[in-house]
């Protein structure tokens, strides 16, 4: 049977890493991907309303995102609602159809888009750390209280160290995968 604090600790520290990749995957990279929209907000008759609630996204050629509209009337707001992000695109439609065009990013860019990878992946390795500690402060308190003999203790203790070194090693998998697709030409 596996102790409560082991459950509780697998599960926050699988939440962090959940929360660490859908932050990655709305990371702008050098292709493009519907996700780097899902922030953006669009005024649907006074109510701000995400982009995908609107219109269809999808990837049209290499380094374009397409943006079908169901209702025709909101496209002018889209394209506001892109130049005010911090994307940096120029929305570009024919009326029916909003195209947004990627530059190919230059090495500077994509270096920067690296560091902020990097500082949004050690955000997560703080968060299991602190996952961590929270978990070995429990197992203590137990011993103390004599509800766990030492043994144990020690015992759980050594498999929160082994969860905590296993998620931090995807969190590392994670980087490496996205600085991947960022230095990709």
């Amino acid at each position: 049977m596996k102790d409560p604090i082991i459950k509780e600790t697998k599960e926050r520290m699988e939440k962090t890493l959940n929360a660490i990749d859908d932050e990655l995957k709305k990371m702008r990279t050098g292709r493009p991907s519907p996700a780097v929209l899902e922030e953006i907000k669009v005024d649907y008759y006074g109510t701000p309303t995400p982009i995908n609630q609107l219109a269809t996204v999808s990837v049209a050629e290499e380094r374009t995102l397409l943006i079908k509209p169901w209702d025709k009337s909101v496209i002018k707001s889209i394209e506001k609602a892109i130049m005010a992000s911090d994307l940096g695109l120029n929305p570009q439609s024919d009326g029916n159809i909003i195209r947004l065009v990627f530059p190919t990013p230059t090495t500077e860019q994509r270096e920067k888009w690296v560091k902020k990878a990097k500082e949004i992946v050690e955000e997560g390795k703080i968060a299991v750390r602190n996952i961590r500690r929270d978990s070995m402060k429990k197992i203590k308190d137990r011993k103390n209280e004599g509800e766990i003999p030492e043994d144990d203790a020690k015992r759980l203790e050594e498999e929160v160290q082994k969860i905590t070194d296993e998620y931090i090693e995807k969190l590392d998998e994670l980087f490496k995968k996205k600085e991947k697709e960022i230095m990709e030409f």
